[in-house]
């Protein structure tokens, strides 16, 4: 059995939970910059001393209003400084945040709550509350509700006036670090959601940890990042919180249209972003250069990026190599970076894997995107890539505090301090994921290399097999065929068939640049598109380049693209953009099955629609 462990850095201590964080960070940096809001065409800061009056203020204001200790709090809200402002608040009333991702639907927020216990809720918009609305005459439970957009925090604040000090110190302190300290639902990407505990010490212990790991990221001077992940996941939760313990500047983009033009004011040094962003960003530069007619060069330019990174890794850049990347270094890298805000040295990466390609072109952009794994259930990460550690095409080593091992069938099972406590009300499901000497089943396959370096390889619910007996790993396949510039989303099918085929769907956001690009109408439909030669052909080209990945028995023979999307609202994607494979395979089952037909034949590789 593989096994790799890193010792814990900074050692536990039992009695502190998140509020202490805060207050060790004010005491220690009192005028340091933690936070910025919109202001105009920039930014507003806000210190450590203005951020815990503000925490202090609404924490006053949920204890006036009936906040009790240990009360659950629903809350519903895009990302934001608000929202960070009022979990602290919640933490230092002694209450229990449980977040929901502001796309959940009236069922989703209703199971939620029930299944909580949330003796309260806080939404942002009218058209949350509405969604709230909807189910909240079953649920009398729930007896608070505030809004943001009706002044709920100011409001908060002025009700709070006459609670005291010694009341709030009183009330952060209730809690250690074996304690709740926020109850997050899992996805749901495999069935109804289930509750993760995640005490003090998760947050806590991991963010000291992390930040001594990672100190070249955060602990710098001027360190700062631009959230745009949904604060609802734990990925971002914790990064929010672990900022707070490093003083890391932040800010909030929300609006992922409104991305680039944050970046650019905001300057920050990292990032925090799901594989899909970059790939975004990649594909939107190339078809940005096709249109000005320098879409060769673009591709040059990456193609020696790709080559100069590989070249660091054997430890030597041959002299002509090292030529063309600094002129293209001054005619294309350089545009690349202002375009990321110009400051970016670092993105930390995680929810899919991140092509072998695009990681050595960001590194020679001089970016290093360090991919990391984790869960809801780990509090996020258990692995990442370190600025001193970092191999591309891996996740990285274990973290400070971790041991990962991977088991006979080659599930990744992982033990350490960010590992929750239990599924919520749930002892079953809890017992099913561990196993007899502690261990946390991950669901994921993987392996490590001989420097402890963990690499994923497939969900072990996930695994296909076809009717031949070959087992097949998706992920393989989809990881490379969705980096290409119009393809939107992919899923691999062929359990107990006799060969492996695939669904397709484009990228509404850049098919239309690509087709104009190419010649064609930039307003065709999706439908229209779906069946268009010449889309036809490029979906094939990043099907083979997906094959090129596997053996022959595991590749794609046919595909067929989808005239529609997949998108949250119609249950195929999670909150976190992941692919909902069940209700895919289910909803397209009649598509699927003219795949194969009455008689499928192995040896097709035609392209149908």
């Amino acid at each position: 059995m593989q096994q790799s462990e890193t010792p814990i850095r900074i050692a536990p201590v039992p009695e502190d939970n998140i509020t202490d964080l805060l207050e060790q960070r004010v005491a220690a940096t009192p005028d340091r910059v933690l936070f910025a809001v919109p202001q105009g065409s920039g930014w507003r800061d806000i210190d450590a001393t203005e951020f815990r009056r503000q925490v202090v203020a609404t924490a006053r204001g949920f204890v006036a209003a009936g906040v009790a200790p240990g009360d659950h709090i629903g809350f519903m809200c895009k990302t934001s400084y608000e929202w960070t402002l009022v979990d602290f608040a919640l933490h230092y009333a002694g209450a229990v945040m449980v977040p929901i991702y502001e796309t959940s639907s009236s069922l989703q927020i209703h199971w939620i709550l029930e299944d909580s216990e949330a003796r309260g809720i806080i939404t942002e918009t009218a058209e949350h509350a509405e969604r709230f609305h909807e189910i909240s005459t079953e649920l009398p439970a729930v007896e608070l509700s505030w809004r943001l957009d009706e002044g709920a925090l100011a409001q908060l604040q002025e009700r709070g006036a006459s609670v005291t000090d010694e009341e709030i110190e009183r009330r952060r302190n209730l809690a250690v670090g074996g304690d709740i300290a926020t109850l997050i639902y899992t996805s749901g990407s495999t069935g109804r959601p289930k509750g993760c505990v995640l005490t003090h010490s998760n947050f806590v212990d991991l963010s000291r940890n992390s930040a001594a790991a990672l100190t070249d990221v955060v602990e710098q001077p001027g360190s700062s990042t631009l959230l745009f992940v949904t604060l609802a996941h734990v990925f971002a939760r914790f990064i929010s919180v672990l900022a707070v313990h490093a003083g890391v500047r932040v800010g909030h983009q929300a609006d992922t249209s409104q991305l680039l033009p944050a970046l650019g004011s905001f300057k920050p040094t990292f990032l925090l972003a799901v594989p899909r962003v970059f790939e975004k960003v990649y594909n939107s530069a190339e078809q940005k250069t096709e249109a000005e007619g320098k879409g060769n060069i673009f591709r040059a330019a990456a193609k020696v990026a790709v080559e100069h990174s590989e070249a660091l890794d054997a430890g030597r850049v041959p002299f002509m190599l090292g030529l063309k990347f600094k002129l293209f270094d001054k005619l294309v890298y350089g545009k690349l970076r202002e375009r990321l805000g110009g400051r970016v040295r670092y993105a930390v990466s995680g929810s899919a894997p991140l092509s072998h390609y695009l990681g050595h072109f960001y590194r020679s952009l001089g970016v290093k995107i360090l991919e990391g794994y984790g869960l809801t259930e780990t509090t996020a990460p258990v692995t990442v890539n370190l600025p001193d550690k970092f191999k591309i095409g891996t996740v990285g080593p274990a973290l400070p505090g971790h041991t990962v091992r991977i088991a006979e069938d080659g599930e990744i099972e992982v033990k350490g301090l960010d590992v929750f406590r239990e599924y919520w009300k749930n002892p079953e499901a809890t017992r099913s994921v561990f196993t007899d000497d502690g261990f946390f089943r991950t669901g994921d396959l993987g392996s490590l290399d001989s420097d402890g370096y963990l690499s994923i390889t497939g969900r072990k619910k996930e695994i296909i097999v076809t009717a031949g007996g070959k087992n097949v790993a998706p992920a393989v396949l989809e990881d490379p065929i969705r980096s290409n510039t119009i393809i939107g989303q992919v899923v691999v099918v062929g359990d107990q068939k006799p060969f492996i085929a695939a669904l397709v769907t484009l990228d509404p956001e850049m098919l239309p640049a690509w087709l104009s690009n190419h010649g064609e109408d930039p307003k065709m439909t999706l439908e229209e598109a779906s069946r268009h030669p010449k889309v036809l052909e490029e979906v094939q080209r990043a099907i083979d380049h997906g094959n090129s990945y596997v053996s022959r028995a595991e590749s794609i023979r046919k595909f067929v693209i989808l005239p529609t999307e997949f998108i949250e609202a119609n249950g195929h994607l999670t909150p976190k953009m992941s692919i909902k494979r069940d209700n895919i395979l289910r909803d397209f089952s009649g598509e699927i099955a003219k795949i194969y037909g009455d008689n499928p034949q192995t040896i097709a590789v035609s392209v149908q629609q």
